[in-house]
């Protein structure tokens, strides 16, 4: 809404007849979208890209406005490279669950009760998996795009990631969809088309496309809405999906819904997000990139991920992690850490921050990774005081053991490893 109204509040000063009218379809299509998103979402989110309209109107109304350029807002490229924050947390899988979403958000103590940014400067990375599982997939990718809008007003972000579950939606791997959720897309899909409608009956916008093209109606009502939002190219692919990344480095630490090999560095982190992204946004076919498959897939491997640290791949993952400049430690989801919750692995070379958070896997305990000036690492707990994990100044502080969540402290030495799971 906000550039809608600055939009409106410029226009009040042009006497140009022609580029006024060509200007209010845009609006007009601006207004729809937004209350789409407001009764789907229950979010209004920031407009990134200014409405199409016809530049020469624009460049002829703007004229008369002291030579001030038009409003037009661009979102940045995807982005696999960031400073390290002060701040920085990290969230694990959400799967549909909004109120468990607001709840490791509250852990987080990034928003409020009314689900407003009060994060400040902090960043949040969510490590992907909003999808399946759940009812509310829609609502959680709303509340997150909306916070990260506001967290850039003041400083923060949000960098919400793509899982497994993401891949597998846009290729039409509906096996963990419930009921809810396909009730949920159905109600998207009847008021995204209703405001196609209402915009085509706006003079100069033209005819939507319709988005069940090529989908059989021998399909269930929802899930024909789930293929249509989600097909590479489709609405919520193509707006959300697509703009975000699968590899993520802020700082020293480096973001991966399932775990990165050397070849996925060698085949290049900002060549993986930029043919994902061209994937999702249906220009490369059904099928994503081979990287996407199988078990050393980034989005699926789990060669860091066990409970029991005798099981990692430690060797590995310092391998990788001394191919990427800077890296000191992986920060991973998909692979619940139960009955532990989130902990650190391979001397914190690796932190597992998928908790089993949704009521559709596990009901976890809400957890998030805390990391502070690059270096400090803790644990922000639900029901539990936080626990540092590594300390900024690389003292071994092991705080006082209270409960499962707080079982790895500091990560044993290997050396101790076979002890220390012997006593879990």
């Amino acid at each position: 809404m906000p550039a809608v109204a600055e939009t409106l509040r410029h226009l009040q000063h042009v006497d140009e007849e022609p580029a006024l009218c060509k200007l209010v379809p845009s609006l007009f299509s601006s207004f729809v979208d937004t209350f789409v998103d407001y009764v789907v979402g229950g979010q209004v989110l920031k407009r990134l890209e200014a409405p199409s309209v016809d530049p020469n109107a624009v460049g002829s109304a703007f004229t008369k406005l002291d030579g001030a350029p038009p409003i037009v807002l661009k979102e940045k490229g995807l982005q696999t490279w960031l400073p390290a924050p002060k701040r920085l947390i990290a969230v694990g899988d959400i799967h549909g669950d909004l109120a468990k979403a607001r709840a490791a958000l509250h852990v987080a103590e990034v928003i409020d009760e009314n689900d407003h940014w009060i994060g400040g400067e902090t960043v949040v990375v969510q490590v992907g998996d909003l999808l399946d599982r759940g009812g509310e997939e829609i609502k959680v990718i709303y509340l997150l795009e909306k916070l990260r809008g506001e967290a850039q007003k003041v400083g923060g972000n949000v960098h919400i990631m793509n899982g497994n579950h993401e891949i597998m939606n846009i290729e039409g791997d509906f096996r963990y969809a419930t009921p809810l959720g396909l009730d949920e897309f159905q109600r998207w899909a009847h008021w995204f088309n209703l405001g196609n409608v209402l915009k085509e009956k706006c003079a100069g916008l033209g005819k939507e496309a319709d988005i069940y093209r090529d989908i059989s109606d021998s399909y269930s009502a929802g899930l024909r809405a789930r293929i249509a939002a989600l097909r590479p190219g489709g609405p919520l692919a193509s707006r959300f999906l697509a703009k975000h990344p699968t590899v993520l480095v802020v700082g020293s630490s480096v973001f991966v819904h399932g775990g990165l090999l050397p070849v996925h560095v060698e085949h290049g982190l900002e060549r993986i997000n930029q043919e994902v992204s061209e994937w999702m946004l249906g220009t490369k076919g059904w099928r994503g990139p081979r990287y996407l498959h199988g078990g050393n897939a980034l989005v699926w491997l789990r060669k860091y991920s066990d409970v029991k640290e005798s099981e990692c791949d430690c060797d590995l993952l310092k391998r990788c992690l001394g191919s990427i400049d800077g890296a000191k430690r992986m920060v991973v989801g998909h692979t619940i850490q139960q009955p532990i919750g989130l902990n650190g692995a391979c001397d914190n070379k690796v932190i597992r921050v998928d908790v089993g958070l949704s009521k559709g896997c596990s009901d976890g305990m809400p957890q998030v990774l805390e990391i502070r000036g690059d270096s400090e690492l803790r644990i922000l707990s639900s029901r539990l005081p936080p626990t540092v994990i590594e300390s900024g100044d690389k003292k071994d502080i092991v705080e006082e053991k209270q409960g499962l969540a707080s079982l790895l402290a500091e990560a044993p030495k290997r050396s101790e490893a076979a002890t220390d799971t012997a006593a879990l």
